[in-house]
């Protein structure tokens, strides 16, 4: 690895702002759909038919204050978790060195989480709350309008911006632990399977024609690490759906209501939840919604997160790969 620390920074600060402008309409859907009046607010009371014009209004809301946090952030992530990784032959107890290396990964990207999302909290409870605001007119919220009001809410009370901090991390924990070393085993898994099909060609082949130009091979493995990322983070979102319902909730129940609010943001967040932590939400959606309830919007979630997490590892490790060559070229002609 030939990777500087501004490498992987503006590796993955360009990945994660590529990912937020193409799949932030998806995530604005999710959670829409889980939101705790999307019966009453989304689909006609009469005909149960989802009211399409209200529902696909106003996708981009509340986008700009994950761009802006997206940098720290995920800088911030994959530093740790490289750091982490590095050093894993470095740790001085005795019992490190026996660790797998699946258990080692899942170390790294939880510790990577725990960081990343104290940064992140703000700008999720902001785009949340930004994404369920409604005009009373027929026309639609601008970006701006929408965040104009969320912010206001907060005011006289900016701490509440990392309310849902613990609801975060218990949905990203779990979910990096599990699709962080399988995403890493199933990569090494297609490498090695690509190695040895090259190997294979070219022991066939001996004229030398099968030499990979640069673009190739960054394009090969960034191709792979996608294919690697859709399936392990697939399989991540379905099995902590319920604990996304529950974040959602929570991170939506964060600003109290005021009067300049719109009847439509008013009724989508859970006003008998305001006060209750994670685990009381939880139960209460559970109680109410049974377990359907707690898998609200899986299926979307689990589409939003192999494409966004497709797009932002295969996008971070294509640009990693890049920006490693292009340093060894820099380092060759000096």
């Amino acid at each position: 690895m030939y990777n500087t620390h501004t490498d992987i920074w503006v590796a993955g600060a360009f990945a994660a702002i590529v990912v937020d402008f193409v799949v932030y309409p998806v995530d604005t859907l999710k959670t829409r759909i889980q939101s705790p009046d999307y019966e009453k607010v989304f689909k006609d009371a009469r005909t149960q038919a989802v009211k399409r014009d209200v529902l696909f209004r106003g996708l981009y809301q509340g986008v700009w204050s994950v761009v802006f946090s997206t940098i720290p952030s995920s800088g911030a992530f994959f530093t740790t978790y490289e750091a982490i990784k590095k050093s894993k032959t470095g740790f001085h107890l005795p019992f490190t060195h026996s660790l797998p290396s699946p258990i080692i990964n899942a170390i790294a990207s939880s510790s990577a989480e725990a960081v990343s999302c104290f940064m992140l909290t703000p700008a999720e409870v902001l785009k949340q709350n930004a994404q369920m605001v409604q005009s009373n007119h027929k026309a639609q919220p601008t970006d701006v309008s929408a965040m104009r009001q969320v912010l206001a809410r907060f005011k006289g009370h900016p701490w509440k911006l990392w309310h849902g901090y613990f609801a975060l991390l218990g949905r990203n924990l779990p979910s990096t632990a599990i699709q962080f070393p399988l995403f890493e085993y199933i990569r090494s898994k297609v490498i090695a399977r690509s190695q040895r099909r090259k190997e294979a060609e070219s022991s066939r082949d001996k004229s030398g024609n099968h030499a990979q130009s640069q673009s190739e091979r960054l394009m090969e493995r960034a191709g792979l690490t996608a294919f690697s990322a859709s399936i392990s983070g697939s399989v991540a979102s379905i099995i902590t759906t319920p604990i996304d319902v529950i974040k959602t909730r929570v991170m939506l129940s964060a600003s109290d209501t005021t009067a300049e609010e719109s009847k439509f943001a008013e009724q989508s967040r859970p006003r008998a939840s305001n006060k209750k932590g994670t685990w009381a939400v939880g139960k209460q959606i559970f109680r109410d919604e049974g377990i359907r309830g707690l898998f609200r919007g899986g299926a979307i979630r689990s589409v939003w997160t192999a494409l966004s997490l497709s797009l932002y590892l295969g996008l971070y490790e294509g640009g990693r790969f890049y920006l490693e060559n292009r340093r060894r070229r820099l380092d060759g002609d000096a």
